[in-house]
């Protein structure tokens, strides 16, 4: 059996190069895009005591050896958000983060065990002013590297158009003649049997143990996700409040959140949160993902206590998460996420 040749071999680098030098012009220009909006970019720590307490994601654990013997737990962090979070609670008011972040479990054209997320916060603005700024980014982006559209898998999007707002109930209603909101109660309680049904009645596969989460992932992946960012971007807008554990329940329907994610060509680019303060729904909410962690993965992740106690300090504010090398795929051209990283984390295994 042939094997590809590894990434630091001079052929397969210089069939690569174009697109990492295409990787660095669009990290200059976003770099030059956030400091003349007043944003300090910050550099956060890599290890800390929790990777993040979402119950798909999956970390990569270490362990810290202290001078006097002693072993405790720590992790590689999936995202810098709680690090973030910390600062925005110690008075910073618009930072920026090129975060190196680590998931276990993910390798494919889309997905490496390491990449780097760009995520940007704004204290005291709202979540709709992020919209804008993805705007202003796919548009960045495509200038950078001279394309008139993104391109990826035959799929085209034009990041100079304004991207399109869609909510996710109303996506349920066009894409799979579901009615979501039907099967979430007004304090954001989900009701499984009501969205089983209704997912029954119009041909999609129920099985006996799916939870409400497991047929809501079912529906956006199998109906949703196909028809996003085609064309335009696609801004999916106002996600079930138990499926947008760090956002806040927006103001005018408590059984949805301040939460959206972003898409271009197919690929999710973003997700972005109207960011949720209250501490003690926090831990509520972080503890409903950790159980639900243990019943599909048999593991959890322990708390970050101190991210939960600067959430009672922290002002209101919202964030958003972009996967930068993705980014870099669509406007460059690459087809696959290892063709943007400059080294690339070997594959293992045979």
């Amino acid at each position: 059996m042939s094997h590809a040749s590894p990434w630091w071999t001079p052929d397969v680098h210089a069939d690569r190069r174009p697109f990492l030098l295409g990787r660095n012009r669009i990290q200059s220009a976003l770099r030059r895009f956030f400091d003349e909006r007043d944003f300090i970019e910050v550099d956060t720590a890599t290890l800390q005591v929790s990777p993040g307490n979402e119950a798909h994601l999956h970390a990569f654990a270490t362990e810290a050896l202290n001078h006097d013997g002693s072993i405790h737990p720590l992790y590689l962090h999936t995202s810098p958000e709680f690090a973030c979070k910390k600062l925005l609670a110690a008075g910073e008011k618009r930072i920026a983060c090129f975060a190196h972040v680590y998931r276990n479990r993910e390798r494919g054209p889309l997905h490496h065990p390491e990449f780097t997320m760009l995520e940007w916060y704004r204290a005291g603005e709202t979540y709709e002013t992020l919209m804008h700024d993805c705007a202003e980014i796919l548009a960045l982006a495509a200038r950078t590297t001279g394309v008139r559209q993104f391109t990826f898998q035959g799929s085209t999007c034009d990041p100079f158009a304004e991207p399109e707002r869609l909510a996710v109930a109303e996506a349920f209603e066009r894409f799979a003649n579901i009615d979501l909101l039907a099967s979430i109660a007004s304090d954001g309680e989900t009701d499984r049997d009501t969205l089983a049904s209704a997912m029954a009645a119009v041909g999609l596969r129920v099985a006996a143990d799916d939870t409400w989460a497991d047929l809501f992932s079912r529906v956006l992946v199998e109906k949703i996700e196909p028809h996003l960012g085609f064309g335009r971007a696609t801004i999916l807008d106002e996600y079930p409040v138990a499926e947008a554990a760090l956002a806040r329940p927006t103001a005018c329907d408590g059984r949805v959140a301040e939460r959206f994610e972003l898409y271009a060509c197919g690929v999710e680019l973003a997700n972005a949160f109207g960011e949720l303060t209250d501490a003690a729904e926090q831990r509520r909410r972080f503890e409903m993902e950790m159980a639900e962690k243990a019943r599909v993965y048999g593991e959890t992740y322990p708390l970050d206590e101190d991210f939960l106690a600067a959430l009672t300090i922290m002002p209101e504010a919202s964030g958003i998460a972009l996967g930068f090398d993705r980014l870099v795929m669509l406007a460059t051209g690459a087809t696959r996420i290892d063709q943007v990283l400059w080294a690339p984390v070997a594959e293992t295994g045979s």
